[in-house]
C-alpha cells in the first residue's frame, strides 16, 4: 500500500512537472513569434510596394508628359528610389521608428539600421523586412511628388529637394503616426498611409507646382499626354501593388489583411467607375486617363481605411473619392491656375483627405478596434481633422521652406530654352528614338 501511495505520489509530482514544463513551453513559444506564413507575406508585400514606384508610378508619369521628357520622368523615380533607400538607412528610419522621448520625433538611435541583425524580430516577422517595407513607403511617397513639377524642374534640385523632404517632412510625419507621436496617439486612424504617404506628398506636390511655376504654354500650348497606353500599364501595376501597400499594412497573413483586401479592390472599381462617370456626364466621352486616375483616386482614398472599415465603406469611399478627385483635377486645378502637371494634389491630396475624413465616419469597431461616427463615434471625425490638419501645415511650411532654399542657391527650374528642348536631352544626354 506505502509502495502505491509513493508511486502515485510520484506520478503526480511528474504530471505536475509536465504541466508546469508545458506552460513553460507555451510561454517561450509565444514569445518566439516569428511566424513563416506572415514573414512570406510581407516579403511578397515588400517586394510589389517596390514594383508600385519602379516600374509603377514611372510608367504612370511618364505616359502622361510629352515625349521629349519621358526619360527624365522615368529617370526621376529610378534616382529617388536609390537616393530615399540610402536616407532610410542612414537616417530616415531612425526617426520615423526610434524610441525617443518626444511625441514629435525619433532619435539616431537606429541609424545607419545599426539595431539590425538575422535574429532580430518585429512583431512576426524578421525585423529586416518591416525596414525594408517602410522604406518602399518612403520610396513612393518621394516620387510622387514629381508628377507635380513634371516637365521643368532640374534634376539637381529635384533630387536636392527630395533629400531635405524626406528627413524634415516624411520621417517625421511618420513618427506622428506610426512611431509613437502625438497623431497616434490622439487616435488618428491611417490604416497604409492616407496622412503619412497622400496628404504629406499631395500637399507637397501643390506647393512645389507653384514655387517652380507653370510649364511654358500652360493654357495655350498643347500639353497633352504622348502615350496614355504608358500611364495605363503604370496604373495597372500600381493597382496590383496597392495589395501590398494596403494588405501588407496587416503586417500579417491574417483576416484584417483579407478585409483590406478586399476593401482596397471594391474602392479602386468604385472610383474608377464614379470619374468616368462624371467625366462622361461633363465632357461627353469617357477616357481612358480618366478612369485610371479615378481608380488611382479610390485607392489612396481607401489607404487609410483599409483596415478599417468594411465591404459597404470601401464602395462609399471609392464612389466619393472618384467624384472628389475629378473635381480637383478638372474644375479646382483651373479655377485656382495652378499647373500641377500631373494631377498630384488632386488625386493623392484630395483623395487623402477624402479617405481620411471618411475612415472617421466608416470605422468599424468589431474590424479595425474603432468605432467611427456610423456606430456612434462622431468625435473620431474630428481626430482624423487633427492629422490631416498637422500634416497639411507640416508639409506645406516645411515643403516651402525647403523650395525657397534651393530656389535661393541653385535654382529650382531650367530655362526656357531647355524646357522647350525637353529634360531628356538638356538634362542627362539622351532621348527616344
Amino acid at each position: 500500500m506505502k509502495i502505491i501511495f509513493k508511486l502515485g505520489y510520484l506520478v503526480s509530482i511528474a504530471l505536475l512537472f509536465a504541466l508546469t514544463n508545458v506552460d513553460v513551453t507555451m510561454a517561450a513559444d509565444a514569445k518566439a513569434t516569428l511566424d513563416t506564413g506572415d514573414t512570406a507575406w510581407m516579403l511578397t508585400s515588400t517586394v510589389i510596394v517596390l514594383m508600385m514606384t519602379i516600374p509603377g508610378v514611372a510608367l504612370f508619369y511618364a505616359g502622361m508628359v510629352r515625349k521629349r521628357n519621358v526619360l527624365a520622368t522615368l529617370m526621376q523615380s529610378f534616382a529617388i528610389t536609390c537616393l530615399v533607400t540610402i536616407i532610410w538607412m542612414v537616417v530616415g528610419y531612425s526617426l520615423a521608428f526610434s524610441k525617443g522621448n518626444s511625441s514629435l520625433i525619433g532619435n539616431l538611435d537606429l541609424a545607419f539600421l545599426n539595431h539590425l541583425t538575422v535574429g532580430a524580430i518585429n512583431g512576426t516577422i524578421p525585423d529586416t523586412v518591416f525596414v525594408v517595407f517602410q522604406a518602399t513607403f518612403a520610396i513612393i511617397t518621394a516620387a510622387l511628388i514629381t508628377g507635380a513639377v513634371a516637365e521643368r524642374m532640374k534634376f539637381s534640385a529635384l533630387l536636392w529637394f527630395i533629400g531635405l523632404w524626406s528627413v524634415i517632412v516624411y520621417s517625421p510625419v511618420t513618427f506622428w503616426v506610426w512611431g509613437g507621436g502625438f497623431l497616434g496617439a490622439a487616435g488618428v486612424l491611417d490604416f497604409a498611409g492616407g496622412t503619412v504617404v497622400h496628404i504629406n506628398s499631395g500637399v507637397a506636390a501643390l506647393v512645389a507646382a507653384i514655387m517652380v511655376g507653370k510649364r511654358k504654354g500652360y493654357g495655350t500650348d498643347n500639353l497633352a499626354p504622348h502615350n496614355v497606353a504608358l500611364t495605363m500599364i503604370g496604373a495597372s501595376l500600381l493597382w496590383v501593388g496597392w495589395f501590398g501597400f494596403n494588405a501588407g499594412s496587416a503586417v500579417g497573413a491574417n483576416g484584417t489583411a483579407g478585409m483590406a483586401m478586399a476593401v482596397t479592390q471594391i474602392a479602386a472599381a468604385a472610383a474608377g467607375l464614379s470619374w468616368m462617370t462624371v467625366e462622361w456626364f461633363h465632357h461627353k466621352k469617357p477616357t481612358l486617363l480618366g478612369i485610371v486616375s479615378g481608380s488611382i483616386g479610390g485607392l489612396v482614398a481607401i489607404t487609410p481605411a483599409s483596415g478599417f472599415v468594411d465591404p459597404m465603406g470601401g464602395l462609399i469611399i471609392g464612389l466619393a473619392a472618384g467624384v472628389v478627385c475629378y473635381w480637383g483635377a478638372a474644375l479646382l486645378k483651373p479655377m485656382l491656375g495652378y499647373d500641377d502637371a500631373l494631377d498630384v494634389f488632386a488625386v493623392h491630396g484630395l483623395g487623402g483627405i477624402t479617405g481620411a475624413i471618411l475612415t472617421g465616419v466608416f470605422a468599424v469597431q468589431a474590424i479595425g478596434g474603432t468605432a467611427g461616427a456610423l456606430e456612434g463615434n462622431v468625435s473620431q471625425i474630428l481626430i482624423q481633422f487633427q492629422g490631416i490638419g498637422a500634416t497639411v501645415l507640416w508639409s506645406g511650411a516645411a515643403s516651402a521652406f525647403i523650395l525657397f532654399g534651393i530656389d535661393k542657391v541653385i535654382g529650382l527650374r531650367v530655362d526656357a530654352d531647355a524646357e522647350a528642348e525637353g529634360l531628356d536631352i538638356n538634362q542627362h544626354g539622351e532621348m527616344l528614338h
